[in-house]
C-alpha cells in the first residue's frame, strides 16, 4: 500500500464521515455508533495493509493441535 493511497483513503473516509455527521439528522447515539464502526473498520484496514493483521491470525488461544 502506497503512502499516497493511504492518505487519500483516510481523507476520503474522514470527509464522508464528517458530512454524514454534519448534514444527516440522526440521534447522537446512532452517530456515536457509526463513528465507532468506521473507526474499527479503518483500523482493521490499516493493520491488514501494513501486514500486522496476518501476524495476529497466527496467535493461538487455548489448546491447539
Amino acid at each position: 500500500m502506497s503512502l499516497l493511497t493511504l492518505i487519500i483513503v483516510l481523507v476520503a473516509v474522514g470527509v464522508v464521515l464528517w458530512a454524514i455527521n454534519q448534514y444527516l439528522p440522526m440521534q447522537p447515539n446512532v452517530k456515536k455508533l457509526l463513528n465507532i464502526v468506521v473507526l474499527v473498520v479503518v483500523v482493521l484496514w490499516l493493520l491488514q495493509g501494513f501486514g500486522l493483521l496476518a501476524e495476529l491470525r497466527t496467535i493461538k488461544i487455548g489448546p491447539g493441535k
